[in-house]
């Protein structure tokens, strides 16, 4: 039923879209990318295919958190809300495989594997460009899958600017964001405040008979637990000359997760808290050589702590040389250090035009992680050190043809040296665009899945184990599509195909197999640890078909087919086994229709409806995940009580409901795989905003990569 549901809502659109009349030439088009190659492209016009989601998108689908408008915008995302992070995936493959950039700069923030995308203020996002495939020529590591961009909005204001908004919603959903921009002359600053609270929600009380020793439908576990985080970040900005802008940027980020604790001891009794403690700071500037050359450079930090906030009289391991030795009592009030994650990267890159209609980018990158972890990794700490220097070229002989090709040269300090390719190709015919490209991706282990070992107990307790015999991952990625832009309607077929050499996953092994010490001893216990797979593939097709009838109604559909297949050497049989990519669903798919009118004073109304939905999705351990459909209704309105030009005082008002034929997967907890959606839920925002000043023009936009022209999409 599914599958007949996704099928029926593609042909279905598509037949609306062939036979509107009134259509408007859409200038979502004329939007300035820079992701793909890391340099400035029409979106028409960008020789790596790119997906947009622009500001007039975010603001009718009014999203409460990144992980919320990507699920419900592209249809190749999925996402699971969790203590650990936002366990993303994008067609096929998982967290460590997507980059996120924040203005081009790398997201820092792994809990477990996990990246926790409440670093991002939803209401600060101008646009979110997102590239699928391999990108390591460009980006280096993290980038097999694909690479999102969050780019930031602008506030080049003269004088002053203060926003306020402030969202509610069920369970106590609280989004709070607070701005305020000042610009004298040459110096200018941004400040923004974001807080984000939640009471969490459970969809079911009853927990998986399997695991347990005895039927427990009274469990206090909660499919998502109660959580507050808080961030303040600074951007501060100086240009001497009118070629030069120097940055400085910093942040300060806390969450707490608060877990209840009940009745049954192994299930759902909890003694602590969990705590993470973030900051990051940069520096750097843009150079403007001439009108067509440039240097930018980037120095940036970042730290991610984790820690056990205890909230009762625990006994925990301790470690020495990576074994448990003895059980200590922890009191409430104290805290454990639970990992101590910190980065450097410095970048330095040029944009330079050469003859005959080349343009050639070049850079020089290093990294150094280091991780601090003294109950669970050997030795308490590990640290890796990785160079790169890379070259692309973009070629472009005629109007009609573009080829950008471009080669990474890694150093790593523990894998040694590696070259990953990168060639893309555009060929214009009219409305047509047709984009193919071939790329290498090549990806180390991390010092976590190097030396990290840690138990976790949910539906049984399981031993998670680093493998300090990994290879490093390497990829091929192909992929071809076929775009049609004409009068309003724009539709996008993508099919491609990534094959993982010596992919990284979690896999079972016979606990004889693991190190001998107070886990394996005296625990009944699972052993995962993490092991190269054979081989890994994903493939599959992407569809996307947007379509503006007239000035007030936009539609648009978007659907992904997803396949995979891995194989893992199984040394004990001596023979290569199947094994599931975690999280997979061969269908996907998502439609929005929306509704914007501007009045003659330019206040503004609009309406949206929005649905998405996925089949089945599969799972290694303890069954596959329902499939589902949500649907989601968005309204705002946006006025100003002040009458001409000039309206500095300006206001928005925005609800909603969101799934509203209230689906509720109430599998066993633990085993809700498929979504952890809550049942039917409103929210409604609020926004003022005070711009007093004149609106500058030309001012550069310090980010590397935000160099846009920020039109609606």
């Amino acid at each position: 039923m599914m599958k007949k549901w996704l099928i029926g809502l593609v042909l279905s659109c598509l037949v609306q879209t062939l036979f509107a009349q009134d259509i408007l030439q859409g200038d979502s088009l004329q939007e300035v990318v820079v992701t793909g190659t890391g340099t400035q492209h029409l979106l028409k016009d960008a020789p790596v295919q790119t997906e947009v989601i622009g500001k007039q998108m975010l603001r009718n689908y009014a999203g409460r958190s990144l992980e919320d408008i990507l699920s419900g915008l592209t249809a190749s995302f999925s996402f699971n809300e969790g203590d650990m992070g936002s366990q993303m995936q994008m067609n096929g493959l998982g967290n460590s495989y997507i980059l996120i950039l924040i203005d081009g700069k790398r997201i820092h923030g792994d809990n477990g594997g996990e990246n926790d995308l409440g670093l991002i203020d939803p209401h600060n996002i101008e646009k979110i460009e997102i590239v699928k495939g391999a990108s390591s020529a460009l980006y280096g590591s993290d980038a097999i899958a694909g690479v999102i961009n969050i780019i930031t909005k602008r506030h080049d204001t003269e004088g002053i600017l203060l926003e306020n908004t402030t969202r509610g919603g069920s369970y106590g959903e609280l989004r709070q964001h607070n701005g305020i921009a000042l610009n004298f002359g040459k110096l200018s600053n941004y400040t923004n405040f974001q807080l984000q609270h939640s009471d969490g929600w459970q969809n079911t009380s009853r927990e998986d008979p399997h695991q347990t020793e005895f039927l427990i439908t009274d469990s206090r576990n909660k499919t998502v637990n109660r959580y507050t985080n808080w961030q303040v970040a600074e951007h501060l900005t100086y240009a001497p000359t009118k070629n030069l802008e120097l940055y400085l940027d910093g942040s300060i980020y806390r969450k707490r997760i608060y877990r209840p604790s009940g009745k049954h001891p192994g299930v759902d009794v909890r003694t602590y808290d969990l705590r993470y403690n973030n900051a990051s700071a940069s520096a750097g500037g843009k150079w403007k050589l001439n009108s067509t050359d440039q240097l930018t450079l980037d120095v940036d930090w970042n730290r991610h702590a984790y820690y056990y906030d205890f909230t009762g009289v625990t006994l925990t391991d301790g470690m020495v040389n990576g074994h448990a030795t003895s059980y200590f009592p922890y009191y409430p009030g104290q805290s454990q250090l639970q990992s101590d994650q910190q980065r450097t990267m410095a970048h330095l890159k040029g944009v330079f035009a050469l003859p005959r209609e080349n343009r050639l980018s070049t850079g020089i990158e290093w990294r150094y992680d280091w991780l601090k972890a003294p109950n669970r990794v050997r030795e308490g700490k590990a640290t890796d050190n990785t160079g790169a220097l890379y070259v692309q070229d973009e070629y472009t002989p005629w109007e009609w043809l573009n080829v950008t090709a471009g080669v990474r040269l890694n150093r790593n300090e523990q894998f040694g040296w590696r070259l990953t390719p990168k060639v893309s190709t555009m060929v214009k015919a009219g409305d047509v665009r047709i984009r193919a490209s071939w790329s290498q991706g090549f990806k180390t282990p991390t010092p976590k899945e190097l030396y990290y070992q840690y138990v976790r107990n949910m539906n049984g307790t399981y031993l998670y184990l680093g493998n300090t015999t990994l290879k490093p991952q390497t990829s091929d990625y192909f992929s071809l599509g076929l775009e049609y832009n004409r009068s309003g309607l724009s539709a996008t077929v993508t099919g491609y195909y990534n094959k993982v050499r010596d992919m990284i996953a979690l896999v079972t092994i016979p606990n004889a197999d693991a190190p001998i010490d107070l886990y394996t001893k005296y625990m009944p216990i699972k052993t995962r640890q993490y092991q190269n797979l054979e081989s890994a593939k994903t493939y599959g097709v992407d569809l996307s078909v947007r379509y503006r009838f007239n000035r007030e109604w936009t539609a648009g559909i978007g659907y992904s087919y997803l396949d995979t297949d891995a194989q893992l050497y199984d040394s004990e049989d001596d023979v290569l086994r199947s094994v599931i990519i975690d999280g997979m669903a061969h269908h996907k798919g998502n439609c929005f229709v929306t509704w914007n009118h501007t009045f003659q004073n330019e206040n503004s109304l609009g309406a949206g409806i929005y649905g998405r939905a996925s089949t089945k999705r599969y799972y290694q351990l303890n069954g596959n995940g329902k499939g589902y459909q949500l649907w989601r209704l968005t309204s705002h309105y946006s006025f100003s009580p002040n009458r001409g030009k000039q309206k500095p005082l300006t206001f928005d008002v925005e609800a909603g409901i969101d799934n509203i034929f209230n689906y509720i997967d109430k599998t066993d907890h633990g085993l809700h795989l498929g979504t952890t959606t809550p049942g039917t839920t409103l929210y409604a925002a609020f926004t003022v905003r005070f711009n007093h000043g004149k609106k500058l023009t030309n001012k550069y936009n310090s980010n590397s990569l935000n160099q846009t022209n920020n039109e609606d999409n």
